[in-house]
């Protein structure tokens, strides 16, 4: 059995990945600051502060695989690209796969860019956190060990406010934003966590980023 971590697993990606993973009979165990509401059956919960270098090594420990689905808001604003760097090297040393979710507003509008949140459209006061994120993908793509990882951008119209129905279907892409016919990014909730479960299933990427949309 694949044994998977989510750090941030209360939260609206990490909880939806965490559901998918153990409803594939995964040993999935969930950390975040605070315990959920609800407890999804067949995972485990933990809590610490994921700070916490020594945490964050627990967390890790006997993980095949831990996905990073955290984001920089609250106590984390400024400061999860060094959780992050501190993930990484543990992940690394432990020969421990890492996944990172990402958002989309790094991703290119068109093959030669700009990105999502250098358009004009895209509203100033959401962009620290995207940049952020772009920051921690620019530190994968710098890291020059041995570590295994990918980092995964959905659509652009994911979030909690539209959380979708589960459609069992997606399209991949690469660093460039995938939209249908009428122009619209979309994934919901739950097949987000399914493109993101297939991956470390049946792993495709290593070592780049990729995106999921419809």
């Amino acid at each position: 059995m694949t044994m998977f971590t989510v750090l941030g697993g209360t939260g609206y990606a990490g909880s939806r990945i965490v559901a998918e993973a153990a409803r594939r009979g995964l040993g999935v165990t969930s950390w975040s600051r605070t315990p959920p509401e609800r407890r999804t059956p067949g995972a485990v919960f933990r809590t610490g502060d994921l700070q916490d270098r020594a945490v964050l090594d627990r967390a890790v420990e006997g993980a095949d695989v831990v996905i990073g689905a955290l984001s920089p808001r609250g106590a984390l604003d400024g400061r999860l690209r060094g959780v992050y760097a501190d993930l990484a090297g543990i992940a690394e040393s432990r020969g421990t796969r890492l996944g990172i979710v990402g958002g989309a507003g790094s991703l290119l509008i068109r093959e030669g860019g700009p990105v999502l949140m250098d358009t004009p459209g895209f509203p100033k006061e959401l962009a620290a956190e995207p940049r952020q994120l772009a920051e921690v993908l620019g530190d994968l793509r710098a890291h020059e060990g041995p570590l295994d990882w990918f980092f995964v951008s959905p659509a652009g119209g994911f979030g909690a406010h539209d959380p979708g129905e589960a459609l069992g279907r997606y399209r991949v892409g690469g660093d460039v934003l995938l939209t249908d016919d009428q122009g619209a990014s979309f994934i919901s909730g739950a097949d987000f966590a399914k493109a993101l479960i297939d991956e470390v299933a049946a792993p495709v990427h290593h070592r780049e980023r990729f995106t999921v949309a419809y």
